[in-house]
């Protein structure tokens, strides 16, 4: 049997040790970020809805995430993401994955990353940019809901660019909570609270962020706690929020409203359906307000509000720039492709 001959090439490989011993900084992530919302503003992207593979099996799904960025990365890439709620009964995270960068205009593979640590850390980003351009310029207290998965870089990044007075944070599970809340405490310096239950940890808050992990939608989340002015982050895969969340907020902006206006899942699904958030009713989607084409926050008063699905640019954007400083520092693999 024959086979056609290709030129020597080889793959870089991050492993998810390499990508800890990259220890990125605050303002690398977020920089790499928001350097793909511009991209994605200047409409050098193309991005595809995500899609979902329900093994059956089990209480979990895969997410599969696709896109492609211009400028100077230049790439293509496909990420899959498991999101499994149980599995920390046997000592994993409930997200695992991999990202594969490929050149966007030849297909040929270039890269394979891990993207556990690379889903926590564009999800955090993303949160904090989100807030960076709604929330209040003095907020000054967070409550934030859920302590697994991407819950750590939310809270991290956040405080980077908001250095809050107050902390609170929430979880279902009473040692996962109290967990959460030493080690931020530890990492930042600062008090942590972790509050007993959703109320105590949303009232009064200057910016919220739900990410809950339900294994149903429920409400758990009031409208009638969140303080006038606010800035609120729901993203749960399965929604925890009122309804009529949405009849308080001045703006409603998404990551991609490709991806938010179909699915199965997602915090804001029955609100699209039922015809509550809608292309009409959306203020813009984040990247145009990164770059300028929609307002972001205009006053102390607005209530704004931002639901991120999570963009596959932002995890091409993010694996871009850990594999040009894993060159810099000699970090990781060459794995042989042809």
């Amino acid at each position: 049997m024959s086979h056609e001959q290709l030129p020597e090439s080889w793959i870089d490989y991050l492993s998810r040790l390499d990508v800890e011993r990259l220890e990125l900084t605050n303002d690398e992530i977020l920089d790499a970020v928001e350097g793909g919302l511009r991209l994605q503003g200047a409409g050098e992207a193309v991005i595809e809805p995500r899609v979902h593979l329900e093994p059956g099996v089990s209480n979990g799904h895969f997410n599969v995430l696709r896109g492609s960025l211009g400028g100077d990365i230049d790439l293509a890439g496909v990420k899959v993401v498991g999101d499994f709620v149980d599995n920390y009964k046997v000592g994993l995270p409930s997200e695992l994955a991999l990202l594969n960068l490929m050149d966007r205009r030849t297909g040929q593979p270039r890269a394979v990353v891990d993207a556990s640590f690379l889903t926590d850390m564009r999800t955090g980003a993303v949160t904090a940019l989100g807030a960076k351009h709604l929330a209040r310029k003095g907020s000054k207290v967070l409550g934030h809901i859920g302590a697994r998965g991407t819950a750590y870089w939310n809270v991290r990044l956040l405080d980077h660019l908001f250095d809050f007075d107050e902390i609170r944070v929430h979880s279902l599970r009473t040692e996962s909570r109290e967990a959460f809340a030493r080690r931020l405490s530890e990492d930042l310096g600062k008090p942590v609270v972790a509050t007993t239950d959703w109320e105590a940890c949303v009232r009064g808050a200057d910016v919220i962020v739900e990410a809950s992990r339900l294994a149903r939608p429920e409400v758990h989340l009031r409208t009638e706690w969140i303080a006038r002015g606010a800035f609120v982050v729901p993203y749960g895969t399965m929604s925890a929020v009122d309804l009529d969340l949405l009849t308080i907020m001045d703006k409603v902006v998404v990551d991609d409203w490709g991806q938010c206006k179909g699915g199965k899942f997602g915090s804001l699904r029955a609100h699209v359906e039922q015809g509550l958030l809608s292309e009409s009713t959306l203020h813009g989607e984040l990247c145009q307000v990164v770059v300028g084409d929609r307002a972001g926050r205009e006053s102390d008063d607005e209530t704004t509000l931002l639901w991120h699905r999570g963009l596959s640019l932002s995890d091409i954007a993010l694996g871009h720039a850990m594999l040009r400083k894993a060159a810099a520092l000699g970090i990781g693999q060459k794995l042989r492709y042809s």
